[in-house]
């Protein structure tokens, strides 16, 4: 297998969770509710975000050391740059759709506001990140870490690791205070618009940085060769696994609870207060630490383990992450992200113009929208794949392009 396969493989995972989780029709249906969220305060977008800061640790690190810290920094920042217009494109691309489709700007109100061609506040507040359409607020957090990157890695590379992890941890700690409120209460009363909204998104930037900048740390380490994951996660090392299971176990009936309205009112308020989603509170990384410490020793030492069963269990998570499908995926994850913002804005255009819909119809429709999330990725790869199938000559496929392998 090669090095970034399982990669691939979990990104294309947690594409696929994002679009069954951001599929609404009026009712609800039932497959929103087969999740791992139901069991811990773990979701999809934390491991995308963890991924994606991996792999520019990884590559652009090598870059650096090859080429030099400036060929480093234009490749980061011209891979920022293309993010922004897709997420820039796919704003235009919705609202064009929208000037078109009727009753499309109030079935997209929720999501959209008031946002319109006629609204120069409303697109500059667009364009700097400052309002954030609903289900577009992955990529621009990810282009603002993309700028400080640079410098980060090149900080990384000179050993200066620890600083550059103290600063995420300082930055993290500000945003459960929520100090950033200093420079954002000014400008949210600046740009507010005629909907009564101002700043809008979904992610407090400097609070789930924690998941982007160590992610970057380890894979920069990695592409230094000081990382053995054999030593950290080996067999006979299963105080970790031990420890991130007894912090799983502690918190899965407290998400039951949570999600059942079980937990008494004084007890609530506090709690509350440590798992705020947006600002990724003290719960949420917890978990995503504990999750993802588990995860790594059962791919790597798992199916060493003397256990039969732990064998098995290793066996089953490798298969699900190399299933052809999902590496496809995770392979083009950018353009599958935006294509799959384009999907659920039809699904919830057309389901608000229908009658509500059979649990039957709403399980097609989410099928037949995870298929259709391969379609970027199969005309990317389409030279490749003709060549599979008629021996056609074959170009260099497209992630292994010079700054393209990153996302």
């Amino acid at each position: 297998m090669k090095r970034f396969e399982i990669i691939d493989g979990m990104r294309g995972y947690f594409l696929v969770f994002m679009l069954i989780n951001h599929l609404v029709f009026v009712g609800g249906y039932w497959m929103v509710e087969v999740n791992h969220r139901q069991f811990a305060f773990v979701e999809d977008a934390q491991g995308f975000v963890f991924l994606s800061g991996l792999l520019i640790g990884m590559v652009y690190a090598r870059k650096m050391l090859k080429y030099g810290y400036e060929v480093g920094r234009q490749a980061i920042h011209g891979r920022a740059f293309e993010l922004y217009r897709y997420a820039m494109g796919t704003v235009m691309a919705v609202l064009v759709v929208q000037m078109v489709l009727p009753d499309a700007f109030r079935l997209w109100y929720n999501w959209l506001g008031t946002t319109n061609f006629d609204a120069p506040l409303r697109l500059a507040a667009i364009a700097t990140f400052l309002f954030q359409p609903t289900f577009m607020d992955i990529l621009p957090q990810y282009i603002v870490y993309m700028l400080f990157a640079p410098l980060l890695v090149w900080l990384c590379l000179r050993g200066k690791w620890l600083h550059v992890l103290a600063g995420s941890l300082i930055a993290w700690m500000a945003a459960q205070l929520g100090l950033q409120r200093f420079a954002t209460e000014p400008l949210n009363a600046l740009i507010t618009g005629a909907d009564e909204q101002g700043i809008r998104d979904s992610f407090n930037m400097l609070g789930w940085q924690i998941v982007f900048f160590p992610a970057m740390v380890i894979g920069v380490l990695v592409a230094q060769g000081k990382i053995d994951w054999t030593r950290i996660f080996s067999p006979e090392r299963t105080w970790l696994p031990k420890l991130a299971l007894a912090i799983c176990l502690f918190f899965l009936p407290l998400r039951i609870a949570t999600a059942w309205d079980l937990l008494p009112q004084p007890v609530l308020e506090k709690f509350a207060t440590m798992e705020i989603r947006a600002d990724f509170g003290p719960v949420y990384l917890l978990n995503f630490a504990a999750v993802a410490t588990g995860l790594a020793w059962l791919l790597i030492a798992g199916p060493k383990h003397r256990s039969a069963w732990i064998r098995t269990a290793a066996g089953i998570v490798t298969g699900v992450f190399t299933l052809r499908f999902l590496r496809l995926l995770g392979r083009h994850s950018l353009q599958v992200y935006v294509w799959h913002v384009a999907i659920v804005y039809a699904v919830y255009y057309v389901d608000g113009r229908t009658p509500e819909l059979s649990q039957l119809t709403k399980t097609t429709i989410a099928v037949v929208c995870i298929a259709l999330l391969a379609l970027p990725a199969l005309w990317r790869e389409r030279e490749e794949i003709s060549a599979a199938l008629f021996g056609q000559p074959a170009t260099e496929p497209a992630r292994n392009k010079p700054g393209s392998n990153a996302r």
